[in-house]
C-alpha cells in the first residue's frame, strides 16, 4: 500500500477529475508530450552539429536505456498512481530529498522548455507567409509569447477539453510526418548516400578525427534523451485516468515506441535529403523541417510539413504545462510548496492556480530570454541544459523501481528483466549521462542546468525545516518495498 502523502491527506478541493482519460488518450497523451515534428524541428541542427551523422546511432543507443525507464515508470505507475509521478516515487523509494529534487526538475526543465518551444512556434507561423520574419527574433517573441497564451487557455479549460484536441493534431502530425518521411525516401533525390555506419558506435569521433569519442556520444546522448522526453506525462495523469494501475503505463510504452520510431525515420532521411550546410545553418536552428519539407516538396507543398511543427508544438506545449502543473499541484497538497498551488477550479477540476504561475513565469522568461543572444545559442543551450535535468529525475525514477520491488525481482525471468535489469541499466545510463557531459558544457548551460536545480534547494529546506511538511519524514523501512501481496494484486488486475 502506497504512504503516499498527497492522498493521506487530500480534501475534495485537492482533488483532480478522476477516470476521465483511457488507453488511447493516454498513448496520444505519449505521443504529444515527445512531440515527434517539434523535436524534429528544433533539435536536429543542434543534434547534427555534435554528433554529424551520428543521429541514428545517438537515437538508437540511448533509445534502448530509454526504455528501461519507461517500463519502470510503467511498474511504478501501477504501485502508486499520484499525479506527482517520481516526486512521489523516489521519496518512498529513496530518500524525501532526492523525491522533492525530482519534482523540481520537472518544473525547471518546464519552464525552461516553455521558453525554447515558443521559438519554433514563433518562426513556423511567420514562415507561412514571409521567410525574413520567420528568424526576426523581435516578430518571433511577440508570435511566439501569443500562441503560447493560447495553449495556457486550452489546458486551464481542463484535461478532458485538452486530450480531445490532441487527439485531433496528434493524427494530423503523424498523418503529415508519415508523408514526408515516404517521399524523402522514396521520391526525393538524395544526396547523402545510407550509410549503416549512421547506427555504428564508431561514428562519434572528434570533428575531423577519426576513433570512437567518448565525449561525442554522450553530447550526442543528452540530446537524444530531450528528444524522447515528454512520455512520462502519461504517468502525472494518473489521477484522471481510468484504471491508472495499468492504463498509463501502458500507455506511455505505445507512445514511446511510436516516437522512437519516427524520431529514427527522420532523423535518417535528414541525412539523406539536406547538405551539411543546411543541418549546421545557425538560421535554420528553429525551421530545419520546413527547410526539409521544401527539399521534399518545393513550394507551397512543402509549406504542409510547418503544420505539422505547429500541431506539434501545440501539443508538447500543452502536455508539458500538464506535466509541471501536475507537479505543483501535488507539492503544493502536499505542502511543499505554497499551499494555492494544490487547489483545482471548482468546476473544471484541473490546478488552475499552478497553471496561472507556471504562465506568468514562462512568459517572462520567454520574453527576457531575448537578451541572452541569438536564437540558436538560447536553443542550444536549452535543450542540453533539459537533458541535464532529464537525466537527473529519468535515473532516479529507475533506481526506485528496483528498490521497491527487490524482494520481487527473482520471482520471474520477466520481473527480472523489466522491473530490475532493463530500468537499472537505464538508471545507470541516465547517471552517466549525467556526470560525464558536465565537463563538456559551456557555463551558460551548467547555470542553466544545475544552476536551475540547486535554487529548489531554497524551497525544500523551508518548508522542511519552518513548515514541517509531512512529506519529509522518511518512509518506514517496511514501506520501502512493495510486498508480494500488492504485486499479485496488480497482476491480477492487469
Amino acid at each position: 500500500m502506497s504512504d503516499t502523502v498527497s492522498n493521506q491527506t487530500s480534501s475534495p478541493e485537492q482533488n483532480l477529475r478522476g477516470g476521465v482519460l483511457g488507453l488511447f488518450d493516454s498513448v496520444i497523451m505519449g505521443v504529444a508530450g515527445s512531440a515527434p515534428a517539434y523535436s524534429i524541428a528544433a533539435t536536429t541542427t543542434a543534434l547534427f552539429g555534435t554528433v554529424a551523422f551520428g543521429g541514428p546511432a545517438a537515437l538508437l543507443y540511448c533509445g534502448i536505456p530509454m526504455f528501461g525507464i519507461v517500463f519502470a515508470f510503467s511498474y511504478l505507475s501501477r504501485h502508486d498512481q499520484s499525479a506527482g509521478a517520481s516526486y512521489s516515487w523516489v521519496r518512498r523509494a529513496l530518500h524525501p530529498v532526492l523525491g522533492y529534487l525530482s519534482g523540481w526538475a520537472v518544473f525547471v526543465s518546464a519552464l525552461i522548455f516553455m521558453v525554447i518551444a515558443t521559438f519554433p512556434a514563433g518562426s513556423s507561423v511567420l514562415s507561412l507567409f514571409s521567410d525574413s520574419l520567420s528568424s526576426s527574433q523581435g516578430w518571433i517573441t511577440i508570435f511566439g509569447s501569443l500562441f503560447f497564451l493560447l495553449m495556457v487557455g486550452a489546458v486551464a479549460a481542463g484535461v478532458t477539453v485538452t486530450v480531445k484536441v490532441q487527439i485531433i493534431m496528434s493524427c494530423v502530425e503523424i498523418f503529415f510526418l508519415g508523408l514526408f518521411a515516404a517521399m524523402a525516401f522514396f521520391t526525393t533525390p538524395h544526396v547523402t548516400h545510407f550509410q549503416w555506419s549512421w547506427f555504428s558506435p564508431s561514428i562519434f569521433h572528434e570533428a575531423g578525427g577519426s576513433g570512437f569519442s567518448m565525449a561525442t556520444f554522450t553530447g550526442g546522448a543528452l540530446l537524444a534523451a530531450f528528444y524522447y522526453w515528454g512520455w512520462d506525462v502519461t504517468a502525472n495523469l494518473n489521477e484522471e485516468t481510468k484504471d491508472a494501475k495499468r492504463t498509463s503505463g501502458l500507455g506511455g510504452i505505445l507512445g514511446a515506441l511510436v516516437v522512437f520510431t519516427l524520431f529514427e525515420v527522420f532523423t535518417v532521411a535528414s541525412n539523406l535529403v539536406l547538405t551539411p550546410a543546411q543541418l549546421t545553418d545557425e538560421n535554420n536552428a528553429a525551421n530545419i523541417l520546413q527547410v526539409l519539407g521544401q527539399a521534399v516538396w518545393p513550394g507551397w507543398g512543402g509549406k504542409l510539413i510547418v503544420v505539422s511543427v505547429l500541431l506539434s508544438t501545440v501539443a508538447t506545449l500543452e502536455t508539458t504545462l500538464i506535466q509541471v502543473t501536475r507537479t505543483l499541484f501535488v507539492m503544493g497538497r502536499d505542502h511543499t510548496l505554497p499551499r494555492a498551488l494544490g487547489t483545482v477550479h471548482k468546476d473544471r477540476k484541473s490546478p488552475f492556480v499552478a497553471t496561472m504561475v507556471i504562465a506568468v513565469l514562462s512568459l517572462c522568461l520567454f520574453v527576457g530570454s531575448q537578451y541572452i543572444g541569438n536564437i540558436s545559442t538560447i536553443m542550444s543551450a536549452g535543450y542540453s541544459a533539459i537533458g541535464l535535468q532529464i537525466c537527473f529525475y529519468y535515473s532516479l525514477a529507475g533506481l526506485s523501481v528496483v528498490i521497491l520491488y527487490r524482494r520481487l525481482l527473482f520471482k520471474s525471468v520477466s520481473n527480472f528483466i523489466f522491473i530490475g535489469l532493463w530500468p537499472l541499466l537505464g538508471s545507470v545510463f541516465m547517471g552517466y549521462v549525467f556526470f560525464k557531459v558536465i565537463p563538456e558544457l559551456d557555463n551558460t548551460t551548467l547555470w542553466v542546468g544545475l544552476g536551475a536545480m540547486g535554487l529548489g534547494l531554497i524551497p525544500m529546506f523551508y518548508f522542511w525545516f519552518v513548515v514541517k511538511a509531512p512529506y519529509f519524514k522518511m518512509a518506514a523501512k517496511a514501506d520501502r518495498h512493495v510486498a508480494i501481496e500488492e504485486l499479485e494484486e496488480l497482476e491480477v488486475n492487469l
